[in-house]
């Protein structure tokens, strides 16, 4: 569904829809009837009927007459109605469960007025409308529970048809398609000569499932090339709302914003800039080394390379009007993508990766933005360590998934949280590289002096407590013990 929608599109759309011979499952026709509760189910029913019948939209046309199609006109004007006091659109938008794109246009055809109200498709999960999910059954509307042949072909839609594979644009031609990509830095990031022709060009980001060829001889991109490679993410109605935005404030809370920028690349093509620009206002500490001066991060830069890019990636792409979020305190940063986790956030180091969207993370893997085996949280433990800075959280807030990064803090300023939490993640890296966690090596990782073994000790004894570690063997005596993650 895109931002493009003129008048010339819609009243050829309109005629278009006129011509099927009668109302189908994902198109109804109406004259005046606009009642807000029957738009709503409506949108849950026409929404469901084109996911199930492989439809980017379904539509409800006022001013058309149903048995003739004939174009009558109509009184109905969206734009100004109210629902208890609210408008129709902000309305229906917070009774739809997940929430997905519509929209009314108020068009004249023929010199009568009409309404188009053009719905996207449901994705991973049928649209509930005050918490019922409807369906179209022939040109009738039915609750969806009433046809559970219906319902479980619609769950078979949604397993079968992963996010990349979505349109993004459709129906447009291969110039516009070259329009709207940033083509040059797919081929540059995929190590490849740029093709000679535009319909190489065009080959090739085919082949990579971009874009497809659809029935009229123009092109659909779908939307694993537009989310990667869009030269403006606002050019695809559906994504606009999936770029990274980074916010940066005043002091330790939210209150007060200095700066906030949205990015407006794909995520591929934008990459490099985006933590370019998140590195730039990021603050670091100035250190004198032999008389000499110099400023270092206060963040591992390969930290926070890792974490942006695992927030693009593992996001998930059915939650709309949200997407990742970069936030920078004075003492913190947090980085936040919709969606909860496959794996528990405990686990976030040991278990194998997982993804809901593999072909964009495959895509991402090859184009050297992420890691390949999944080993990019190890690698911010690893840092965080090196850097000798408290421990990163992961955890979930609501239907989002957040990790923090934290300044650095001398082990003293740290509370007993921290310490357990840092003692937690050491024993876990240290066993999935087939390592020991010991006293020494936890010494090590908070720079305890070797006469403060006793801190270190406590430490690890709060831990055990905890249930977060245990000793490898309980016979061996304390200076030789080992130590090992509770899932080891």
């Amino acid at each position: 569904m895109s931002l493009e929608r003129t008048k010339e599109y819609l009243v050829s759309l309109l005629h278009e829809l006129r011509k099927v011979p009668q109302e189908t499952e994902w198109v109804e026709f109406k004259h005046n009837q606009a009642d807000p509760e029957a738009i709503g189910e409506y949108i849950s029913a026409l929404s469901n009927s084109a996911a199930l019948l492989g439809k980017s939209s379904g539509y409800v046309i006022w001013g058309i007459q149903d048995e003739t199609h004939n174009i009558v006109g109509t009184t109905f004007q969206p734009s100004r109605v109210k629902v208890g006091g609210e408008e129709l659109e902000n309305w229906l938008l917070h009774l739809l469960k997940p929430k997905i794109h519509f929209r009314f246009f108020e068009i004249e055809v023929d010199g009568r007025e009409a309404v188009v109200l053009e719905i996207e498709h449901a994705f991973r999960h049928p649209v509930q409308f005050k918490n019922q999910e409807f369906i179209r059954v022939g040109s009738l509307k039915k609750r969806l529970k009433e046809h559970p042949e219906k319902e479980r072909a619609l769950w078979r839609v949604f397993d079968q048809t992963p996010f990349e594979c979505g349109p993004a644009r459709e129906d447009v031609t291969g110039d516009e398609v070259l329009r709207l990509l940033d083509y040059p830095t797919y081929f540059e990031l995929m190590g490849q000569p740029l093709p000679k022709t535009p319909a190489n060009i065009l080959e090739a980001l085919s082949a990579d499932r971009m874009i497809r060829l659809c029935e009229t001889g123009k092109w659909n991109i779908r939307n694993l090339g537009a989310i990667l490679f869009a030269k403006n993410l606002g050019s695809f109605h559906r994504l606009q709302r999936k770029a990274v935005r980074v916010v940066v404030y005043r002091g330790r809370s939210r209150i007060e914003t200095i700066r906030e920028q949205e990015g407006t690349k794909g995520y591929a093509s934008g990459f490099k800039g985006l933590i370019e620009f998140i590195n730039n206002l990021l603050p670091s500490n100035e250190v004198i080394e032999k008389a000499l001066r110099r400023n270092v991060p206060m963040y591992p830069e390969l930290a926070v390379r890792e974490i942006v890019a695992n927030a693009v990636i593992h996001q998930d792409f059915s939650v709309t009007g949200a997407g990742p979020m970069v936030e920078i305190f004075d003492d913190r940063m947090e980085v936040t993508n919709p969606g909860l986790p496959l794996v528990d956030t405990a686990r976030f180091l040991d278990s194998p990766p997982r993804s809901r969207n593999d072909t964009l993370a495959s895509l991402m893997r090859r184009a050297g933005i992420c890691e390949e085996r999944g080993t990019g949280v190890d690698k911010v433990v690893f840092q965080t360590e090196l850097y000798q800075l408290p421990a990163p959280v992961f955890e979930t807030a609501g239907e989002n998934t957040r990790v923090v990064l934290f300044a650095h803090r001398p082990m003293s300023k740290m509370d007993k949280e921290d310490r357990i939490r840092a003692c937690y993640l050491h024993a876990s890296l240290k066993y999935v590289t087939r390592e020991d966690m010991t006293n020494s090596t936890l010494r090590e990782r908070f720079g305890i002096e070797k006469q403060n073994a006793a801190i270190a000790s406590k430490i690890i004894k709060d831990t055990v407590a905890e249930g977060f570690i245990r000793p490898y063997d309980a016979t061996v005596g304390t200076r030789a013990m080992r130590y090992v993650p509770f899932w080891a």
